[in-house]
């Protein structure tokens, strides 16, 4: 089906009252669930109505119907520049993204984006940091080492659940130095200082905490990406390829795995796994200090 027909259809509904003033229109993953086309046409779709002035961008919401006179966007800059390409990765995924997709959805040339963000490599950085600002930690924090660890890294994994994007874009040997992401380095380092612990072990230690996050986080992008591909959730997934691996598991070579895949209710519940995994990174740094310290 071509761009334009898709576009004939969603003006239709909105020319009948179907999608009325300030309802949200359906976003790309459901313009290509219902219509079949590609992500590219989807996008281009939307594209051709906001051309048309049937639809805007309203922060915090999507894209929306337009009303009866139209309002004027702000200004292009680099504010609303972040603002459309996180929309764009958290909706369609990070290989989504790219400075042409992030003029479409603004409707403005992509030459018109280089005079506020020098490119996509750049844009990646500015967006990640953005991101962090939207979790900012406590300006006290609680008493106590592992209270304060618990604090940031619960708070790095739900920035990681709402943008799973950030796990791709997110280097551990080659940081990024943004304001809104060093409060959280600061934070940690903080809560390890005074415990008896050498620098080194400090900057190593901080190093392992994200790096578990970073890694725990890996999976939300994954398997964010996959739903995408295969339109198939977790359990969908799991349950469409029940019969054969219920063979090999009751083959009787992997015992160990009957055991605990098959006869327990261990689920794949991420955020359970995540909190399983930092109590007993927590509980590895208590075994370095003192008795007093832990």
């Amino acid at each position: 089906m071509a761009y334009t027909e898709v576009v004939e259809v969603i003006r239709a509904r909105i020319t009948a009252g179907d999608l009325a003033p300030g309802d949200r229109i359906p976003s790309t993953r459901q313009i290509v669930a219902e219509f079949g086309v590609a992500m590219a046409t989807a996008s281009k779709v939307i594209a051709a109505l906001r051309q048309e002035g049937l639809v805007r961008v309203l922060p915090g919401v999507g894209t929306v119907v337009a009303g009866g006179v139209a309002e004027p966007e702000p200004e292009l800059g680099r504010g609303r520049i972040l603002r459309a390409a996180i929309r764009i990765a958290d909706a369609e995924g990070i290989d989504a993204l790219s400075m042409r997709r992030v003029a479409a959805e603004l409707g403005t040339g992509a030459m018109s984006l280089y005079r506020h963000v020098p490119g996509k490599e750049e844009l990646l950085l500015l967006m990640r940091d953005a991101v962090f600002g939207e979790f900012p930690l406590p300006p006290v924090p609680p008493p106590g080492w592992r209270a304060q660890l618990e604090v940031s890294l619960r708070s790095l994994w739900a920035l990681y659940r709402r943008h799973p994007w950030v796990a791709r874009t997110t280097s551990m040997t080659r940081p990024y130095a943004g304001p809104n992401q060093m409060p959280y380095s600061e934070w940690n380092l903080r809560a390890l200082t005074g415990l008896g612990l050498d620098d080194p072990t400090i900057f190593r230690l901080h190093l392992a905490l994200f790096g578990y996050v970073h890694g725990s986080a890996a999976s939300l992008e994954a398997e964010a990406r996959e739903e995408a591909e295969t339109g198939l959730t977790l359990w969908q997934w799991i349950r469409a390829r029940e019969t054969e691996n219920r063979a090999l598991m009751e083959s009787g070579a992997f015992p160990n795995a009957v055991r605990v895949f098959l006869r327990t209710d261990t689920g794949f519940d991420l955020d359970t796994i995540f909190e399983t995994g930092l109590a007993r990174m927590l509980d590895g740094i208590a075994a370095l200090l003192p008795r007093e310290q832990r």
